[in-house]
């Protein structure tokens, strides 16, 4: 039996997806039935039938913070997907995040020790990783170093959730990390990269010059998979397809759903200026701002990333923006 942590977020979903079709059990927590209902949306896209769902899938609704009930989530589960996860770019949910994402990911790793499971597999980010020289590409030998500045609230979360897996393998637990880059997938539209994707689809007017690492969902969820079912253990991946500039990806999409390409290249004083603004409607409302004065600089600043190593070890092909981003087309 397969636990699959946040099964009704984005990669949750897609590798809920991926596992129903390996004809594989899986218990899925899940907090809301909305969330819930969204998820199976995603999942019948796949040509997945209501009744395969229903055979496969244990809905479980519990949150990983409440111990408890998590504890009861773990009984007759042999291997464990941690997607489960907070996403935010406001300084004022830094608290919260760090709570589901550093002590949520405690929570469940020490379960995955005490029970104990085989196998156990945990979403991150490359927002986690070091920053390189310039030039460079970031690999998984890139870690944070220990002067370096992590200014992201986001950043330290998932950092530190990493450690806690990091910490659980040294107790014995096999583990396997994967870094996706920014992740691109259809159904989820309302947080995370999803709400990047509501932009490209309505045509991103302006962009940061910003070169990233870009990913599909359906590479990300299919990669994971692999990664439980081979002898692999206490290792990291980065999954990255390309490495491009938001105004490439822009324009992919503005193609494919008829917009407008993007014009207006994104220029720093634009962002100290919408700063300024949204403290003050902070102040006077119970807006919640997104951008903070130490994330601003790093729209501006190119980050390359190096997915060599799941490559070779996987002989993987990722899908190039052009086949996902028709995909998510194909799927709206």
């Amino acid at each position: 039996m397969n636990l699959l942590t946040g099964a009704t977020g984005l990669v949750g979903a897609h590798l809920l997806a991926q596992l129903i079709l390996n004809k594989e059990k899986i218990r899925a927590l899940f907090r809301t039935e909305n969330k819930k209902n969204q998820a199976i949306s995603v999942i019948l896209k796949y040509d997945i039938t209501s009744q395969q769902i229903e055979d496969t899938v244990e809905w479980f609704q519990c949150d990983i913070l409440d111990i408890p009930k998590l504890e009861s989530a773990f009984e007759s589960v042999t291997h464990v997907y941690h997607c489960a996860g907070f996403i935010s770019n406001s300084p004022s949910d830094y608290k919260m995040m760090r709570k589901v994402n550093i002590e949520g990911t405690a929570n469940v790793v020490n379960l995955s020790i005490d029970f104990p499971i085989q196998k156990f597999c945990h979403v991150s980010s490359i927002a986690a990783l070091g920053k390189p020289n310039v030039g460079d590409e970031v690999t998984e030998e890139t870690t944070i170093a220990e002067d370096q500045k992590k200014p992201s609230a986001y950043e330290i979360s998932k950092y530190g959730a990493e450690m806690e897996v990091w910490r659980a393998s040294q107790e014995g637990l096999s583990v396997v990390i994967v870094n996706p880059g920014i992740i691109l997938g259809d159904g989820f539209y309302d947080s995370g990269s999803g709400t990047l994707l509501a932009k490209l689809k309505n045509g991103l007017k302006i962009y940061p010059p910003k070169i990233t690492g870009f990913v599909g969902v359906y590479d990300v969820s299919k990669i994971m998979v692999q990664l439980m079912n081979s002898p692999v253990v206490n290792q990291r991946y980065i999954l990255v397809s390309e490495n491009l500039s938001f105004k490439e990806v822009g324009e992919s999409f503005a193609r494919l759903y008829n917009k407008s390409t993007p014009k207006t290249r994104l220029k720093p004083w634009m962002l100290y200026i919408a700063w300024f603004f949204e403290v003050l409607r902070s102040f006077f409302t119970s807006y919640k701002r997104q951008l903070t004065l130490e994330v601003i600089p790093s729209l501006f600043k190119d980050s390359f990333y190096s997915s060599d190593k799941i490559k070779k070890e996987l002989q993987y092909t990722f899908e190039t923006l052009e086949v996902y981003a028709h995909k998510i087309y194909k799927r709206s």
